[in-house]
């Protein structure tokens, strides 16, 4: 079968490797839809690991199915490819994204790949059948929505807010479009690029500002969706009194934050952090494209099949005019 391998970004090889063998508990998925990540191209976070297969939105059908597996040849789903354990303290908290079986999950050999043997702990705790009116494209939004919707529960996002959103790339538009949804007052964007601007505003956002702009704005919540560093500190000076800045995506390690504590204390300022997403974030994200109430299938720019997973890396990586770029399998 057909693997698109990751050596850096502007190394992506189609190589041929096996189809993988399934076993009990397990089932092969063959790849449908596969969305290539912002995180797919951060060089510091991909290339301690590289050469690898990448891909982790995917969405496809099942070919085979090991003993004992609950779903059939032919059922439509998305895969999670990190999945907690539901069992350890982490978990029992609620904070099923630190669980050290999350961290350790994934697919194999990835979501860029012809066919995808899922494991059995993915099989149990991270399948989602796909309703009859989400394409396989539209399905592979469920991850990236369901971060989104973790970060904006944790953040306490609600109606009346001022939000302010820190890039504009698909995790800041599904951000922008479900503070909308969750009755923010006013919503403000902020990105180096002119047309992700446009697009934030196109997708919900009351204020579009570029990055080199003056703002003098206090929000309630201040989501920082870009790893750049002066984004992170542009964020502790946006928050208001009694508010919360979220790091939804944080600049590379080494990177030292100066965080004006006595100021916060005094005013009760809230910063914490997001990462990922657990299996109830997934089901309500999966609601959410089902009905409708988030649009994501706008929000694709371009459909590439798998033997052009480089141009593809590339658009993601440029990030010009692409939002979100989908891989699927050769014709």
């Amino acid at each position: 079968m057909k693997v698109a391998v990751y050596y850096n970004n502007n190394d992506v090889r189609i190589e041929e490797r096996p189809k993988p063998e399934i076993g009990d508990g397990e089932f092969l998925l063959k790849m449908m839809a596969s969305g290539i990540c912002g995180s797919d191209v951060m060089e510091w976070y991909r290339l301690k690991t590289a050469p690898r297969a990448l891909g982790h939105e995917v969405t496809g059908e099942i070919v085979d199915a090991g003993e004992g597996v609950p779903y059939k040849v032919g059922d439509r789903v998305f895969v999670s490819h990190h999945v907690p354990c539901n069992e350890c303290e982490q978990c029992r908290a609620g904070h099923h994204t630190a669980c050290e079986t999350l961290h350790r999950t994934n697919f194999d050999p990835g979501g860029f790949a012809e066919f995808i043997r899922i494991p059995e702990i993915n099989v149990r705790n991270g399948v989602y059948r796909l309703p009859e009116n989400v394409s396989y494209e539209d399905g592979t939004f469920i991850e990236p929505l369901a971060c989104v919707v973790r970060g904006q529960r944790l953040a306490g996002i609600g109606k009346g807010q001022t939000v302010l959103v820190l890039g504009s790339g698909i995790s800041g538009l599904l951000h922008i479009q479900l503070a909308k949804l969750k009755g923010a007052k006013r919503i403000i964007a902020m990105d180096v690029n002119q047309s992700r601007l446009d697009m934030a505003r196109r997708f919900g956002a009351d204020e579009v500002m570029g990055a080199e702009e003056e703002i003098d704005v206090k929000a309630d919540v201040v989501i920082v969706c870009t790893g750049a560093e002066a984004a992170a500190m542009q964020a502790l000076k946006c928050v208001g009194r009694g508010g919360t800045v979220l790091f939804f995506a944080v600049p590379e390690p080494g990177f030292e934050l100066t965080v004006p504590i006595n100021e916060f204390w005094r005013n009760e300022v809230t910063v914490r952090t997001s990462y990922g997403a657990a299996p109830d974030d997934l089901k309500e994200a999966l609601e959410l494209i089902e009905e409708g109430r988030i649009n994501v299938h706008d929000m694709v720019t371009h459909v590439l099949p798998l033997d052009k997973a480089a141009e593809g890396f590339n658009l993601v990586a440029q990030a010009n005019e692409s939002l979100k770029v989908i891989l699927k399998p050769n014709k």
